[in-house]
């Protein structure tokens, strides 16, 4: 406790979709949290589960950011950040979706698309990082728009053999909490391609495409790297970059252990995250959970665009309370266009319960 008044208080939101970054929400949030209480002292650490946003988390806690022209998914040029930390060992943090995400399309995804966006600039960004001298590359996997099994990516460095040479000595990690494979029903094509553009008949184009390339994968790798978990990932990009001998680790864990988000939680007197939509799925391995883990007492609360949990549901799970953004605005459309605006405003009103009672309320 800072004093008889003020709480320390830990901002840690991932993503709000297509509304907000972790940023942008960390920043709402905290804006709307300080108009109530303003005694309160506040971190923002906003988090990310290898999806869009992840270079803009990492890039605000180090401040190494770097930006590449590459291939964007279709046949326009793109500027992709990135960031290098000229550590031990030099680490580049890339994000796929700065080079093949669905914001890059110019518009809503299509059949069009579904079918012809890919990975290429992912592998440019890989070329930069080997160039600079990466010797640990972490790519977030998530947002993508193209379910090319990271065909694009392995021609950019060459092809599977030659890229598979130049990162021979490299630890290669593709950070995402995705878990499918790259193939059948639960898998890229089927799982995730409507999501980009794709019809009934466009899932089984890709889907054969993917079981072709499948093969070569495998091959390549001397295992079925296919089947692997997370190999699904970023239409298949996971699959891509474990045959070049990478390995899948939990985006979530891979923010909060290189931002130190342990610290930030054990110093904290009340947690706040919040993503789009918090649902069963947020409780295997998304950021709302591995802070829930975390916390280990200090009370969650959980500010999203909607909450789908029941009470015996986040009560397991280690959440305090959730709140709904379109609850506040009153609608769901409302609350994704003004989404800063009602975020701030659900913030505020969540501090205004707590009144004088601070996080003991929870207890």
């Amino acid at each position: 406790m800072t004093g008889s008044d003020g709480l320390r208080v830990l901002i840690a939101p991932d993503c709000y979709g297509d509304s907000l970054t972790a940023v942008e929400a960390a920043q709402a949030i905290a804006d709307g949290w300080r108009k109530s209480r303003p005694d309160d002292v506040l971190t923002l650490a906003p988090q990310s589960d290898g999806g869009p946003g992840f270079v803009d988390v990492l890039a605000g806690r180090f401040g190494e950011r770097r930006t590449l022209r590459v291939s964007g998914p279709l046949t326009t040029e793109v500027d992709a950040d990135w960031v290098f930390i000229d550590g031990e060992p030099p680490t580049a943090y890339i994000e796929c979706a700065q080079a093949c995400g669905l914001a890059l399309l110019g518009g809503p995804p299509t059949v069009e698309t579904a079918l012809a966006a890919h990975s290429r600039g992912v592998g440019e960004l890989i070329a930069a990082a080997l160039d600079a001298g990466a010797r640990r590359i972490v790519v977030g996997l998530g947002g993508s728009s193209c379910t090319d099994g990271g065909r694009g990516m392995i021609e950019a460095l060459g092809g599977l053999t030659e890229a598979r040479a130049r990162l021979a000595d490299v630890e290669l990690i593709a950070a995402t909490d995705v878990e499918h494979p790259l193939l059948g029903p639960m898998g890229a094509a089927r799982v995730f391609g409507p999501q980009k553009g794709a019809d009934p008949d466009t899932v089984d184009v890709l889907e054969r495409r993917l079981t072709a390339w499948a093969e070569k994968l495998d091959a390549a790798a001397g295992r079925p790297v296919s089947q692997g978990r997370g190999a699904g990932a970023a239409g298949g990009l996971g699959a891509g970059l474990l045959a070049l001998g990478g390995r899948r680790e939990s985006g979530a864990t891979i923010i909060a252990e290189h931002t130190h988000l342990a610290d930030d939680v054990a110093r904290a007197d009340l947690v706040i995250t919040g993503e789009g939509r918090f649902d069963d799925q947020s409780l295997h391995g998304k950021v709302v959970s591995a802070l829930a883990g975390e916390a280990r007492g200090t009370p969650v609360l959980v500010l999203a665009g909607q909450v789908t949990l029941d009470d015996a549901a986040l009560q397991e799970a280690g959440i305090t309370a959730a709140h709904a953004i379109a609850d506040h605005a009153g609608s769901v459309q409302l609350a994704m266009d003004d989404a800063a605006n009602q975020l701030s405003g659900l913030a505020q009103v969540t501090a205004d319960e707590l009144g004088n009672s601070g996080a003991t309320r929870y207890r």
